[in-house]
């Protein structure tokens, strides 16, 4: 039979109908080969009878997925309002009954990135334990995980399935579950780690919080109700305005839900305490980086009935190969194990198969617990224009939204493009207004209600908006630059049309679009010798004695300016001397600045209180017109310790005595092993982490090669992108018939951009104008991007910033790297110098020192900085901005008309 007509799905079943085992096979090439590899070896024992049984099996697969394939939408998102059967409606209309206006369209499938897998073992590990070499041994491993894995999961209690589905139509109004959400949510009330991949919209939320409300209730009919109470479902989610919009919706529903943030008063941090030990609240939304707050950890660990569900939203976070990886998300699953979480689920709109391999791992989700719908959407037409420059798209864009009335977001790439943006739309009579992330928090408000209410058609924004959007009835999302990823592109397309009306997507592309991406991601990697000496300052800490082992402090910002490393990359350097190398644990931040309110009963209690702590606070406080001001470091000097005096002031906090305010945050980590002091082993560590660092500097700009393949491929664009999350269009097409690529049988096309030669002079006047001392640095001062240091010294205000971004990084990188290694150029000292380890002999320490062969040692430079060519030397913990631009290209405040090219000839509907 034709295998290629079958879908993933289909293949799997005709797979399990043979008893033959799918684990580990991700691809669907792969999936075929092994049926055709049980084809021939039937074929080999009787051909005939082997035929018959082949064509039965595969009949009778396809009828049963035909009956049991769910929607390949899932179920609509509580929080966005979908009209689930208006989804599935439109999933079944014929492609004749989309519109199909003019437009250039395209699309590729899109390369699987693979990172080098870890080098093997040494050949002497385990050398003298010979059971492990038995291969029966091995034999019987393998076979008792594989069972595991492929076992079929225990039945599901009747009445946990009637209270799920009463529990949906009565607390949210829907009439059913779609999709994969009942499987998800069963698996979770059986007590299974779970993982769900909907795409945007395809009702992820539901499938914690129906679990949430469902727990008290399960106790209840199994009469096994808990003392105490019957716990909480903690969800952890790095959007802050998710959050609110998640309880606010839950409350309006009667459920009992908070978040925890900073922008909570003391009041409502005093609530949300009480209500979750009075065992009154049944869900807590929190950011990751609250997982670090020891004062956090052991109040979980508590809680009356226990932390029944741990909910981890954007999970790829997780996944060092995922596109937008977060440090702090790795310590999730640490905490879930701290507090002894019962079960946890991982939810997800982007997760390619490695991506969710990893998150499985991570949690220890059994592969038959990963739920999964495929991101086509049917109603959604996919195009994309290709022009000459930024300023070729406005005319475009104007025709085009004229054309495509209604709800709109136009996406793009920068905070003041989008407010540039914003204003050259109101000079043509659109009704739009701006969103980033540097607004206040009101603003954004503002404009996210106008919007969700009519009466602002078009948002242009950056990616900060869109998250947790309840409105059903976006119409268009215009995309002016190129996504920065494949994950990220899908996302934001498919907040439109969630009523099941068509949607619009366009993407205008240009060179300039993929610079910009690059700017980006070769922001991020550090100079080797900025490495090492962050290191060697770091491992010179003093080290500070504390209740629970030695300590060490330091400010993340202040390393970011001192050692050009920005703050991202440095959370992942910390998490890597935390997970891969044992060395430090982030433990609870500490403040430099301590002041409190007397609520009412400052004096009574701290006078009543013998302990030494409530006596150092007592006695070392001065009031001024309202607060105290408590000299904590005044309080350490006379021998108090201060986690001790830290716990005192949070009880008083926690217990309405006083309201504390800190400031001045101080990063704290605790010790696990000895440090390495060592030169040749901090050498060696720095080489490993820098190699580390190089491989996800390639990923990302593997990244940005994926995006553009995507939208210029010669291939359909629907199907590239279910490609790339590891699935296929329904019913195995090979084409949409609605994109840009199938409507007009070609590709978007960009320009070939030629290579232009080596600008020697340019070159000598960045060397003039800067340091020596790093390469990289001088690279990306004529690149244009921005860095720590480079802002610090101010060499993005002067004009050799950006001055030669028409070249490839690269190319400038190896020609700074070669004048640095000349006698003209020699290094300079430019930056403070850090303080030194203390001299001892090698040190032994558990790490692997395996480094890479194509890790890149210092080549020139020095160890020793000072903040300027010449001047002082000073330290400097000022922030820097988050904002990049083009050296001398346009904002975007200024446009001109200009040309564009596509595949074949002019694009006249765009004019």
């Amino acid at each position: 039979m034709n295998y290629n007509n079958l879908t993933v799905a289909g293949l799997r079943e005709e797979l399990q109908s043979r008893n033959l085992p799918s684990t580990g096979i991700k691809l669907k090439k792969d999936l075929i080969a092994r049926l055709q590899q049980d084809d021939t070896a039937k074929a080999n024992v009787d051909a005939s009878s082997s035929a018959v049984k082949i064509e039965t099996n595969s009949d009778s697969s396809a009828t049963n997925h035909a009956e049991d394939e769910p929607s390949e939408y899932g179920s609509d998102d509580l929080f966005d309002e979908l009209d689930a059967d208006a989804l599935v409606s439109a999933s079944q209309q014929s492609q004749s009954a989309l519109p199909n206006p003019n437009s250039s369209f395209a699309v590729p499938p899109t390369p699987t990135l693979k990172r080098p897998l870890p080098q093997d073992q040494d050949e002497d590990d385990f050398s003298g334990d010979d059971v492990l070499d038995d291969p029966s041994i091995e034999e019987i491993w393998t076979s008792s995980q594989q069972a595991a894995r492929n076992a079929e999961p225990p039945a599901d209690k009747p009445e946990h399935v009637a209270l799920i589905r009463r529990l949906l139509k009565e607390k949210f109004g829907y009439p059913a579950f779609r999709g994969e959400q009942e499987k998800a949510i069963l698996s979770i009330l059986r007590g299974e780690n779970t993982l769900t991949v909907f795409p945007t919209g395809a009702g992820k939320s539901l499938c914690y919080q129906i679990p949430a409300i469902a727990f008290p209730l399960m106790d209840k009919m199994s009469a096994s109700e808990r003392p105490y109470g019957a716990g909480v479902t903690l969800v952890v989610s790095p959007l802050i305005a998710l959050m609110k919009d998640q309880t606010d919706a839950l409350k309006k529903r009667g459920i009992a839900a908070e978040c925890s943030d900073s922008t909570k008063t003391y009041e409502q941090h005093q609530k949300i305490h009480a209500d979750i030990h009075s065992g009154k609240l049944r869900l807590l939304y929190v950011s990751p980086e609250k997982l670090s707050n020891e004062a956090f950890v052991a109040s979980m660990k508590h809680v009356p009935g226990g932390v029944r569900l741990v909910a981890v939203d954007e999970a790829h976070c997780i996944s060092e190969w995922g596109h937008s990886f977060r440090p702090t998300y790795l310590m999730v699953e640490r905490f879930t194990k701290e507090i002894k979480a019962e079960r946890v689920i991982c939810l997800t709109a982007t997760a390619t198969p490695k991506v969710a391999e990893d998150v499985r791992t991570a949690f220890n989700i059994l592969e038959r617990n990963e739920f999964r719908t495929s991101p086509y959407r049917a109603n959604l037409r996919l195009e994309a224009v290709a022009t000459d420059s930024q300023e070729a798209k406005l005319p475009l864009l104007f025709k085009w939204l004229r054309e495509h009335p209604g709800s709109t977001i136009v996406y793009v790439s920068l905070q003041q493009q989008a407010e540039d943006m914003c204003k050259v739309l109101r000079s043509k009579s659109f009704n739009a207004a701006f969103y980033h992330a540097g607004m206040k928090v009101e603003e954004k408000t503002a404009v996210q209600d106008s919007f969700m209410a009519d009466e602002i058609r078009i948002v242009v924004a950056t990616i900060a908006f869109g998250m947790g959007i309840d409105k059903s009835d976006i119409r268009n999302v215009v995309h002016l630059d190129l996504a920065s990823t494949v994950e990220e592109y899908s996302q934001q397309i498919g907040r439109a049309g969630r009523d099941g009306e068509p949607g619009y997507c366009i993407m205008f592309i240009c060179h300039a679009d993929i610079y910009l991406r690059q700017n980006f991601g070769l922001g991020d990697l550090p100079s080797r010798n900025s490495l090492l000496g962050m290191l060697k300052d770091v491992f010179g800490r003093e080290r500070i004695p504390d209740t629970e082992g030695e300590v060490i402090k330091l400010a993340h910002r202040e390393l970011s300016t001192l050692y050009d490393i920005r703050l991202s990359p440095l959370g992942v350097v910390f998490a890597a001397l935390e997970l891969r190398f044992g060395l430090l644990r982030a433990i609870t931040p500490e403040y430099t600045n301590y002041q409190f309110e007397d609520k009412g009963r400052y004096n009574v209690v701290a006078s009543s209180d013998h302990s030494p702590e409530a006596g150092a606070i007592y006695s070392m406080s001065t009031k001024a017109v309202k607060n105290y001001t408590f000299d904590m470091n005044a309080a350490s000097r006379k021998g108090l310790m201060r986690a001790d005096i830290v716990r005192k002031l949070d009880s008083w906090n926690a217990t309405g005595v006083i309201m504390l305010k800190t400031s001045g945050v101080m990063n704290r980590y605790r010790l696990l092993n000895s440090l390495p002091t060592a030169e040749e082993d901090i050498q060696a560590l720095a080489d490993d982490l820098y190699a580390d660092m190089a491989q996800r500097e390639k990923d990302a700009l593997g990244r940005i090669d994926q995006m553009v393949g995507l939208i210029t491929g010669t291939s359909c664009l629907a199907l590239g992108l279910a490609q790339h999350f590891g699935m296929d269009l329904p019913d195995g097409r090979k084409s949409c018939g609605h994109c840009t690529y199938c409507a007009w049988g070609e590709a978007a096309t960009l320009t070939p951009k030629p290579t232009p030669p080596l600008n020697v002079e340019g070159v000598k006047k960045v060397l003039a104008a800067c340091p020596h001392d790093d390469p990289r640095l001088l690279a990306r001062v004529a690149f244009g991007i921005k860095s720590p240091r480079i802002t610090q010294l101010k060499l993005d205000k002067g004009p050799v910033f950006g001055s030669l971004a028409d070249h490839e990084f690269s190319t400038l990188l190896r020609e700074f790297e070669a004048a640095c290694r000349t006698a003209a150029h020699g290094p300079l000292n430019v930056m403070p110098t850090p303080p030194k380890a203390k001299s001892t002999s090698r040190t032994t320490w558990s790490a692997s020192h395996s480094g890479s062969a194509g890790s890149p040692r210092g080549r020139g430079g020095s160890s020793r900085y000072s903040t300027s060519r010449g001047g002082s030397s000073r330290r400097g913990t000022s922030s820097y901005s988050s904002g990049y631009k083009r050296g001398s290209s346009s904002n975007g405040s200024s446009y001109s008309r200009g040309g564009y090219k596509r595949g074949r000839g002019s694009y006249g509907s765009y004019r």
